[in-house]
């Protein structure tokens, strides 16, 4: 007689031979499918659980929502209309538009926002001028202060007949609520979980999470970069201190295209084509900046995320500055960070001295002294917790947005980043980077002179790198 213990080993011991041959076939890499199968198949028990929230890494349905809806090629027309490039553009502009799918288009202004104060400032004043809509999308909000400004702006806007449409995170605003959701919904704000109309499938794609940042206001004025809502990111918590983040506001053509991805990532949502009713004038701007926006993300067909990085580091040939606050590359970028470095280009790396996250804080060391050997610099923020996520490539080329350059962010997050190839911007880029210098220090520990238990840590930290 078959009991339901023998039953449920035999679905089990199924499942796990099933999943093995999923992950032969999927895993991003083959050290990543042999540890899937053979952890599969030593310990299903355990094993079965973590691979259905852990082992996926393409959001297809993502993919087969704006495939099998007239969004794409709403986005597309749109797209179409807008002004490209001149034909004098560089080899490496074709490189980025190509990977980010997006034309590099002129007539932008691009200001850059350095920390809390200064970033919510602009943000309010262009919430309290909106006149038709508004588009915000953040991964993490909370209910403290700052986030009840924010709100107050919002509901404000909302009062006014400002349409109002805000995207969050449910991972990343876990802690959010609900009061202040109802609170929203009820001023007429319409306040969504990028997963709101997955149901009960969501909870297996916990994995991917949406990490952009987005503001835009009537199709005139764009934000993004690495600041979320919270009391942390103004430099007001007791145990971080002074938080460094940069963000930057946007006008002109480029505006469309951060609303053309916030529209995908509503339409994920709510099936709902937000096209015909967001404003696709456009607003060239005297400064007359070259730039595009890049947004990466598990639907991909390709890994967006990992070749930015890699495009950025090829186009470099005199100087590479990226400052993140995780570093967990994958192997392709460590050899290309080596290569550079070894022809003599400037390769700095500035990271935080501090954890936020201490399995990410501690899988970084295992990469410091490879990179060091070749040339790389490495820098440590010592003055609060630095969180910015920007690339300084030459003097023409300056990226600020959402990517971390780690493994989770390349390949398993919704991302996007601004990319400007402008002198002008290159050059505020610069000045903000040497700023960021003189208040850190340059690393230089090797690992074997690490404490105990940072040496025995880091490899363990390391394994887990795809799923940082």
């Amino acid at each position: 007689m078959i009991t339901f213990s023998l039953l449920f080993f035999i679905l089990l011991e199924t499942l796990a031979v099933l999943f093995a041959f999923r992950a032969l076939s999927a895993s991003r890499t083959p050290q990543g499918a042999v540890a899937w199968v053979v952890f599969l198949i030593s310990a299903p028990y355990f094993a079965v659980g973590a691979y259905l929230f852990l082992g996926h890494s393409k959001v297809r349905g993502y993919v087969t929502a704006r495939r099998d809806s007239n969004v794409a090629q709403s986005i597309e027309a749109v797209r179409l209309k807008l002004p490209p490039k001149p034909s004098a553009q560089t080899r490496d502009a074709k490189l980025f538009e190509t990977i980010a799918a997006n034309p590099v288009l002129s007539g932008n202004a691009i200001d850059l926002l350095i920390d809390g104060e200064e970033t919510f400032d602009a943000i309010f004043a262009a919430l309290d001028a909106a006149h038709s809509y508004i588009l915000i999308q953040f991964y993490i909000v909370r209910d403290d202060p700052i986030g009840q400004k924010l709100a107050s702006h919002l509901k404000a806007a909302a009062k006014r007949g400002v349409s109002v449409r805000f995207l969050y995170d449910s991972v990343g605003c876990s802690r959010l609520s609900r009061r202040y959701i109802s609170d929203l919904t009820e001023a007429g704000v319409q306040m969504l979980d990028t997963n709101a109309l997955r149901g009960p499938t969501k909870r297996f794609q916990l994995n991917f999470r949406n990490h952009r940042k987005t503001l835009v206001v009537d199709g005139q004025v764009g934000f993004t970069g690495g600041l979320n809502v919270g009391e942390e990111y103004m430099g007001r918590d007791d145990h971080f201190g002074l938080w460094r983040d940069t963000h930057c506001q946007l006008k002109g053509p480029m505006v469309q295209q951060l609303q053309m991805i916030f529209a995908e990532d509503w339409h994920w949502a709510t099936q709902e084509n937000l096209i015909g009713d967001l404003n696709w004038v456009l607003d060239v701007q005297p400064a007359d900046q070259d730039g595009l926006i890049l947004a990466a993300g598990p639907a991909d067909e390709m890994d967006t995320g990992n070749l930015y990085f890699n495009g950025c580091i090829a186009a470099a040939q005199d100087r590479l500055w990226i400052a993140s606050p995780y570093f967990v590359p994958d192997a392709d970028i460590v050899t290309a960070l080596q290569m550079a470095a070894l022809k003599g280009i400037d390769v700095r790396i500035l990271l935080p001295a501090k954890a936020d996250h201490w399995i990410t804080w501690l899988a970084a060391f295992a990469f410091f002294d490879e990179l060091r050997a070749a040339g790389v610099a490495f820098y440590t923020y010592e003055q609060g917790f630095m969180h910015q996520k920007c690339v300084l490539v030459d003097d023409t080329i300056a990226s600020i947005g959402t990517l971390n350059l780690d493994s989770r962010s390349c390949r398993l997050n919704f991302e996007q980043t601004a990319i400007v190839f402008d002198t002008n911007v290159a050059h505020d880029l610069e000045t903000m980077f040497e700023d960021d210098f003189s208040r850190s220090l340059k690393f230089t520990t090797p690992l074997h002179q690490q404490p105990l238990w940072v040496r025995v840590l880091s490899p363990v930290a390391r394994l887990f790198a795809p799923v940082l």
